[in-house]
């Protein structure tokens, strides 16, 4: 039970909390903290029944959600995604929504080039605001003593595993690239070893299949390093560290921007750990 006398203050220990109490939190009160680290801009600004509504959940539930977590009612744990998101969301939001009235005198193909643009600068600055180095280094130790890393990211993470399998190779890293054609995707982790290491990449909604090999893998003790977007992401429950990553999005499509900005990381801090290593 955390201290109610004292639920934390700001945004990066509210988050911490939440992720703490994930194993513990009845079924609803779950449902709605896997909603708010997933939309963290809906709580700050919406409304208790805008977000019961987004959540599926009764507007009641999110008041207790809040005291579950220590706080009187929901507008003061409200407050705290406010403090945290207001400026940045409000801005990019303004930008977006000037865009849109000038539509007629702008060409639409430039309304959407700088919609994604915006995404883009957004996912990247959260991205540097959020990394924990310390996690950042582990990952690439992990991932840097492996004799082969598996890379393991299906649909919209495809792109992004097979650029590391593309630049991996040509930096001299032995890694697989889990592409699942023909449907042999548990045919090609099978050889992974706890020698190995597998990176797997997955957003929501999750990939099925990515789930499974995941889980696959950790069962048969091979070390695993995850890119997902939150405590609740099953990639998070099974491996042995991961790495946050929240994308922004525009008219509904996400960007990758802060995805490929870690994967580009990984992949040539991983290459300079081995060299160093020997």
């Amino acid at each position: 039970m955390s201290d109610v006398s004292a639920p934390p203050r700001d945004f990066a220990g509210l988050k911490a909390l939440i992720a703490e109490r994930a194993g513990e939190l009845p079924k609803r009160l779950t449902q709605i903290a896997s909603f708010a680290l997933d939309n963290p801009d809906e709580i700050a600004f919406g409304t208790v029944s805008s977000i019961a509504e987004q959540a599926a959940v009764q507007p009641s539930t999110l008041v207790r959600f809040s005291q579950a977590l220590g706080y009187q009612g929901f507008s003061e744990m409200q407050e705290i995604f406010r403090s945290r998101l207001r400026d940045r969301i409000l801005n990019y939001g303004e930008r977006i929504q000037q865009l849109r009235e000038h539509a007629e005198s702008t060409s639409k193909p430039n309304v959407i080039f700088q919609g994604f643009c915006d995404a883009a600068e957004k996912s990247i600055a959260g991205m540097r605001e959020k990394l924990n180095p310390d996690e950042l280094d582990r990952a690439v130790d992990m991932l840097a003593g492996a004799e082969t890393i598996y890379l393991l990211g299906l649909r919209r993470s495809f792109p992004i595993a097979s650029y590391m399998a593309y630049a991996l190779g040509k930096l001299g890293v032995r890694s697989i690239l889990i592409d699942a054609v023909g449907g042999l995707a548990a045919e090609q982790i099978t050889f992974a070893t706890p020698k190995d290491a597998v990176l797997a990449i997955s957003f929501t909604p999750y990939a099925s299949e990515t789930v499974a090999l995941t889980r696959w893998a950790a069962e048969r003790k091979v070390p695993v390093v995850a890119i997902t977007d939150s405590p609740f992401s099953p990639l998070a429950q099974t491996a042995d560290m991961w790495i946050e990553v929240g994308e922004a999005n525009f008219e509904g499509f996400r960007s990758m921007s802060a995805t490929l900005t870690l994967a580009m990381t990984l992949t040539i801090a991983v290459a300079e750990r081995r060299e160093q290593g020997g």
